[in-house]
């Protein structure tokens, strides 16, 4: 690696650690302000508007999205579009959250009175606390910095990323204030994996039993490698004559064996098998499901699903399947 790479890796690393630093250090600073704007917040039978321009308008696009997935209807309304038409969307009373790093943006300082008009409470997110926008806001958020995080001090960087945490850090005080729940989450995020996550359940991507290799104790690899072959998930799963779950036995656990000893086929699945293996339930979410098969030293790529009172074997989960999306 070229001393010119080094520097510009040591460059994006001070970069990250001054962001990060701004940050602990605005935490420090909350106080009565935030409390008060979580009170206009949660005090709104309407929406939320977040204004700005530029990058900081780039944020307050950002948040609108986090404050609508949270349950708080928002809206982003660009400064300079405002008066032009945008400032339709208001309904009396709607509050408003402004950001500004220099806290004298003019297309945002012009909208100011206009918000009052409305009756609009307005919480300021701005980087200079001794300025016009300060003065005419009804909450004040102190989002300064001591300096960007670029090499220059031009670009809007920690300063950006300040402004951006504290909306998160708003939009996660709402959520524990209004004891929202992940279920009313999902309501409002169905696509991607995390509704997936959310909404669907083990039972409905697992495969059933009668779609799964399964074997008894007593019979050899060379038996369940056959029907390893013909319900090719990646195991099988080893039970009793009464259906209880005794084991399992993967793909990777049969390379295994091959990689220590060529003659294994003979051998009796109950001395091969991972004995009372890690399962889950039909009704299982998930999310909760995946988080059993990754967040672990050594991830699991399939799972027995057995009845929830943990008597009956009833499929497989494969990771592959918790990912794939439905289209039904």
């Amino acid at each position: 690696m070229t001393e010119k790479s080094n520097s510009g890796l040591e460059v994006g690393r001070q970069a990250m650690q001054a962001e990060a630093a701004a940050i602990e250090i605005a935490a420090g600073r909350l106080g009565e302000g935030f409390e008060r704007a979580l009170e206009i917040i949660l005090a709104t039978k309407s929406k939320l508007v977040i204004c700005g321009i530029g990058k900081s308008g780039h944020i307050g696009g950002k948040l609108a999205a986090t404050f609508s997935s949270s349950g708080i209807p928002s809206v982003f309304l660009h400064a300079a579009e405002a008066i032009h038409g945008d400032l339709g969307v208001y309904q009396p009373g709607d509050p408003t959250i402004v950001l500004s790093k220099s806290g004298s943006t003019a297309e945002v300082l012009r909208l100011m009175p206009l918000f009052k008009k409305f009756n609009s409470p307005v919480i300021a997110i701005l980087g200079n606390m001794d300025s016009p926008i300060a003065e005419l806001a009804d909450v004040v958020l102190d989002a300064s910095v001591e300096k960007e995080a670029d090499p220059l001090n031009l670009m809007p960087t920690t300063s950006s990323t300040v402004s951006l945490a504290i909306g998160d850090a708003l939009a996660s005080a709402l959520v524990k204030a209004r004891d929202f729940t992940a279920e009313e989450f999902a309501t409002f995020h169905p696509g991607g994996q995390l509704g997936r996550n959310l909404l669907m359940t083990v039972g409905d991507v697992m495969h059933g039993k009668e779609r799964v290799a399964c074997a008894s104790a007593d019979e050899t690899l060379r038996e369940v490698v056959i029907q390893m072959t013909r319900f090719p998930l990646g195991a099988a799963c080893v039970v009793d004559a009464n259906n209880q779950l005794l084991g399992i036995i993967t793909d990777g656990d049969i390379r295994r064996l091959l990689s220590g000893d060529g003659e294994i086929l003979g051998k009796k699945v109950g001395d091969c098998m991972t004995a009372s293996p890690i399962s889950t339930h039909a009704k299982m979410s998930l999310g909760e499901a995946l988080r059993i098969m990754e967040d672990r030293p050594s991830q699991i790529s399939v799972l027995p699903v057995v009845a929830e009172d943990g008597a009956d074997f009833i499929g497989l989960l494969r990771l592959h399947d918790a990912y794939q999306p439905s289209f039904s």
